[in-house]
């Protein structure tokens, strides 16, 4: 009885280091002002040793539904994937 109390004590341990390592990266993209995937490919060229760099570029803001969020025009966006499948 005591080991399956250890392991269900480590699981809810892991799927707390998880969450409180998604919630440091989700407070990085918002102040850095970036992109989820933009933070991403960052931490990906660091590693590897690739020149990278986190500046915001100076073109127009992304529409809402680019940046993840939940719009009327997500689900438009799937029905025209579908039309491509044809009959």
């Amino acid at each position: 009885m005591m080991k399956d109390d250890y392991e269900v004590e480590e699981k809810k341990q892991a799927a707390a280091d998880v969450l409180f390592q998604y919630s440091n990266f989700v407070m990085a993209c918002i102040g850095n002002q970036v992109r989820p995937c933009d933070l991403r490919l960052h931490l990906m060229k660091e590693v590897s040793g690739l020149p990278t760099s986190l500046k915001r570029e100076t073109r127009p803001a992304p529409s809402p539904d680019i940046m993840g969020e939940s719009s009327s025009s997500g689900i438009s966006r799937l029905d025209k994937a579908d039309s491509f499948r044809g009959p």
